[in-house]
Formats: C-alpha cells, structure tokens, sequence
C-alpha cells in the first residue's frame, strides 16, 4: 500500500497537521444517551444502518427498514431493533456474539441531517418486546437490544453534496447491476437471471414479516 501512494497517513500527529481542530460546537455535541431530540429523530426514522465486527476482525455494515419509529427507545439508554425475516445470514448476530460493539445511522428520506449512536448489541427474545414490535400481527423471532454509549447527530454536507434527496439530480442507473444478477455472478449459479429476479420479486412481496 505505501508504494502506491505518495503518502499514506499512519500517525495521529500526520492527520492534524493536514486538518484544523474542530470547532468546540463539533467536540461537543457528543451525549451518552438518548435524549428527547434524539427520541423525535428515532420516532420519525424509517431506515437504520448497523454496523459490527466479527470474530475475524472484519466489519459488516446491515441496512434496516421498517415504518418510521420501528426502532424503540426502551429508556435514555436503550434501543430496540426488530429483527424482520430475511437470508437467514444472521451476520450482524453472529458478529455480536463474538464482539458487542456496534455502531447505529439513522436516516429520514428528505432530512439532511442525520443522527449516530453506538454501543453494545444484545440478542434478546423477550416476548412483551417482541409483541410491542410486531407489525401485521407477526412479533420478530428476535430482538437487537442497543446499548447506547453515544449518540450525536450528524450535519448534512454529505447529503448536500450527493444530491440524495434531489430525485431530479438521480445518476443514471441504465447500466446499474441488480441483486439477481450479483448473485448470479458471484455465486456461479446456472440459473438464470429472470428467474433469481422472480424469486427475489416474490421474496418482497411476501416475506416482508
């Protein structure tokens, strides 16, 4: 990696000689808890980003979507997240069970702002719980317990710059890959695409919970 380069950053001394002191505003507005502001982000959000490790040091980052305020404020410090059906992977639960630590972002379509937490992730079945987040009558098999350690919101720059929520500023996406065929190409299936695509089609159709 460093031939490749001209440089390559290695020490914390480096990166602050390339980069100002952030302002007292930005070191400041780090909470260990959920207050009430982050309780009406949490109550308005649809779409949740949760990021683990696992055994072998690698992270995952899983994306997680329900109606807005899926995700549950148990108290100031802690979340629940429901766990909806799926690949049966379970990669964010078998990282947890190796490493607790996991990292929360909570987008709302058309908000530029966004809000980050961390802490530690539990897999609970509780069955109150699971009934408190069962949408459609079906309660989750189980539960992400959250932990929080941290939590701040995040300004909307990267937002501003992607143009996210400008549907009319959207790139092209004529040439852009589905799943069906990554899943073709990547798991050298002999299937073809139209019919991985009517499986996944279905899949969201009914097996949403």
């Amino acid at each position: 990696m460093t031939d490749r380069f001209e440089e390559v950053i290695t020490s914390p001394g480096r990166l602050r000689e390339l980069h100002n002191l952030p302002s007292y505003r930005a070191s400041n507005k780090v909470i260990d808890h959920i207050d009430d502001i982050c309780r009406r982000f949490i109550a308005a959000c649809p779409f949740v980003m949760v990021a683990s490790r696992g055994a072998d040091g690698r992270l995952d980052l899983s994306p997680k979507g329900d109606p807005p305020g899926f995700v549950a404020v148990l108290d100031k410090k802690t979340l629940a997240i429901p766990d909806r059906l799926g690949n049966n992977r379970l990669d964010t639960f078998e990282n947890l069970l190796a490493q607790p630590d996991i990292g929360l972002f909570f987008m709302i379509p058309g908000n530029g702002d966004t809000l980050r937490a961390s802490g530690k992730g539990h897999i609970v079945r509780d069955g109150a719980l699971q009934n408190r987040l069962a949408v459609n009558g079906k309660a989750p098999n189980l539960v992400l317990v959250v932990s929080v350690d941290e939590a701040f919101m995040h300004c909307p720059k990267c937002m501003v710059r992607s143009r996210l929520w400008k549907q009319d500023q959207w790139p092209d996406r004529t040439n852009v890959p589905s799943l069906a065929e990554a899943v073709v190409a990547h798991g050298a299936l002999t299937e073809p695409i139209g019919e991985i695509q009517a499986i996944i089609d279905n899949d969201g159709a009914t097996r949403l919970y």
